[in-house]
């Protein structure tokens, strides 16, 4: 497997800058939160240190899989990514339910205290601050091509929208609307699962060798597409990390040398790593035979 030292090295980047962006953000927000009173951005705070989980674990993926393979590990390693995803999203769905239940506790003793304006401050600020974070990262995935960076980065938009969410629940205390902020919280503890819940499913779905269907029949017109393939059978494909790794059988005609043969499905491997980025690609030929 190929690597990019320089795409590799700017994908960790960006994994670097959201761990240290949601360290600064869980720590403001959690403190003032605190001190103002303000249960939504307390829940916004919680919320970022479920993303300095998630982030730490791309991070810990992204230089676990750029290991070469080994002995025991022939495909690499790049499945590690995908295995450090699924242990934060159960940690994010332990956070996010912890969330959901206090602030039920709170709807059920409601408090007439108000929080302090300092808490909506920190609130539009951290949602300034995180999608100036989201832009950042959203070009670094462009640039490497990285799925779990390009994760991270939606993450960074969520959690813009989570903050902007606190920010009008707190206003909400002000004009009489005194649990607005309180279901503010509610909803942050909904946003933490369902984002935990969307990366269990991808991470599952992708260790029980799951593919998208709508890639595959990609893949098949691309294989068919090539000069000297009559038709394709058994196409199977599966995801290892970012990668995917396919097999195909391919008929050819049976008057063709064993030489003439190999440079089709030379040429197939070359359309499938150009067109669709397939680096690891077994094409087994066999002899066209009229029915």
């Amino acid at each position: 497997m190929n690597h990019n030292p320089t795409l590799e090295n700017l994908a960790q980047k960006g994994a670097w800058i959201s761990i240290f962006a949601y360290l600064f953000m869980s720590i403001i927000k959690l403190s003032i939160g605190f001190i103002g009173g303000s249960e939504g951005l307390w829940a916004d705070g919680l919320n970022n240190t479920t993303d300095i989980i998630a982030s730490v674990a791309v991070l810990i993926g992204l230089k676990i899989s750029v290991k070469p393979p080994d002995e025991d590990h022939l495909y690499g390693h790049t499945r590690a990514e995908t295995v450090a995803s699924l242990v934060a999203a159960f940690i994010m769905i332990s956070v996010g339910l912890s969330v959901i239940i206090q602030g039920f506790q709170s709807l059920l003793s409601p408090s007439s205290d108000k929080p302090s304006m300092i808490t909506a401050a920190t609130a539009i600020l951290s949602a300034l601050f995180m999608f100036s974070i989201y832009r950042y990262n959203k070009e670094l995935s462009r640039k490497t091509n990285n799925a779990s960076l390009e994760a991270v980065a939606k993450d960074n938009f969520s959690d813009a929208l989570v903050s902007i969410g606190a920010f009008i629940g707190i206003v909400g205390t002000w004009i009489g609307l005194h649990w607005l902020d309180t279901v503010a919280a509610v909803s942050v503890g909904f946003i933490i699962c369902k984002t935990a819940w969307g990366i269990f499913r991808e991470a599952s779905h992708s260790l029980t060798d799951g593919f998208d269907e709508n890639i595959l029949a990609n893949i098949k017109e691309t294989i068919l597409s090539t000069s000297g393939v009559i038709c394709t059978t058994n196409v199977k494909a599966r995801m290892h990390g970012n990668k995917i790794l396919l097999e195909a059988t391919i008929q050819v005609d049976q008057s063709l040398t064993i030489v003439e043969s190999h440079d089709i499905s030379d040429e197939v491997e070359r359309n499938l790593l150009e067109q669709l980025g397939i680096e690891h690609a077994i094409i087994h030929i066999e002899p066209y035979l009229l029915q």
